[in-house]
């Protein structure tokens, strides 16, 4: 192509740059100048859907830490089941009943925190009021009592274990069951055995009761006989609520009195010397306990190492408006005083 057309084609491609350019403009005018202030309010509209969902979620934690008020922290029972709708708090000092208890057993606890881990083995401590109940019901307190007291009846739990607590949710069980406790799996119930067995069974009770009735007849004949209950100690004066076996090794076989003046026989067996002498008179020559042959002659002192621990069990004095606490050894020393003072 020659100079002159080439110059001119350049002249009409700048020409519709310059066109295109203009209409490219034109669109800038046209568009709204305010992208910003809808920017803006797009924010706000997410700031308070926020914050209606921080209270909605606020409201929804202070139902379900009220719900937790009125549940057990250790079984998940609810109060309102109590009649009196007793409670105990979960960190604090031991009520004036429990102490008294926990004296008795020389046991040296203070507080719930200590005694709910030592019976129940969960750790209080580290609680958080958002998920933990702050209380426990009485039911709880009762399994504690029976725990550390000879009490001869069944400890009754009403779950198998302590109650696992979780933060709030969705699927929240605590403000679902609230009014009523949270609720426990059923149980199966345990298949019964056949005719067969329940008639042995019901045989051998009948023949336990029997021999039962028997030892609890000749024993009330041995304290008629007897009549010692003026003159001799009863076990519940004892300052300290010892074992069991321990209370049966210091006390008479006839009276079940503390031993006064013991005696042993040749069976090994421990009386009051005056509860003895009179049984091998009305009953005859024989151990009451074993019916093994004793005779008066038969009877010694017991070791002198079983005498000491005797004489250092404290008692509570009987007398009215006396309530000191003297050892055994001492005893006769302090009613003769009271005796003194009445003269």
């Amino acid at each position: 192509k020659s100079l002159p057309e080439e110059s001119h084609l350049a002249n009409n491609d700048n020409g519709k740059m310059a066109a295109s350019l203009d209409k490219v403009n034109d669109a800038v005018t046209l568009m709204p100048q305010e992208p910003f202030p809808r920017g803006q309010n797009l924010n706000n509209g997410m700031q308070t859907i926020d914050k209606d969902a921080f209270t909605v979620n606020q409201r929804e934690i202070e139902a379900h830490q009220a719900n937790l008020q009125h549940l057990c922290r250790i079984c998940g029972g609810s109060f309102k089941n109590d009649p009196g709708k007793r409670s105990h708090p979960v960190h604090g000092p031991v009520d004036d009943e429990m102490q008294a208890l926990l004296k008795k057993k020389e046991r040296r606890a203070t507080s719930w925190p200590d005694l709910l881990n030592k019976v129940f083995k969960i750790d209080v401590r580290e609680d958080m009021d958002t998920i933990h109940p702050t209380k426990f019901c009485h039911n709880c307190w009762s399994v504690i009592q029976r725990k550390f007291s000879n009490v001869p009846c069944e400890v009754y739990f009403p779950r198998k274990g302590t109650m696992e607590w979780h933060p709030h949710s969705t699927s929240c069980d605590v403000c679902g069951t609230s009014s009523h406790g949270i609720k426990r799996k059923k149980q199966d119930p345990s298949p019964q055995g056949g005719k067969r067995l329940r008639i042995i069974a019901e045989h051998a009770r009948k023949i336990k009761y029997a021999r039962s009735q028997k030892q609890v007849n000749s024993k009330g004949i041995m304290k008629k006989i007897t009549n010692c209950k003026k003159i001799h100690l009863s076990t519940k004066m004892l300052t300290v609520d010892y074992p069991v076996d321990f209370v049966k090794s210091i006390s008479c076989q006839i009276c079940e009195h503390i031993l006064a003046d013991p005696v042993e026989t040749t069976c090994k067996h421990l009386f009051c010397r005056l509860c003895i002498l009179k049984c091998l008179k009305i009953i005859g020559s024989y151990c009451p306990s074993c019916r093994y042959p004793c005779f008066p002659t038969d009877l010694v002192n017991p070791v002198r190492s079983f005498l000491s621990i005797l004489n250092t069990l404290a008692v509570r004095c009987p007398v009215k408006d006396c309530h000191e606490e003297v050892t055994l050894g001492k005893y006769s020393h302090h009613l003769s005083s009271h005796k003194d003072k009445k003269e």
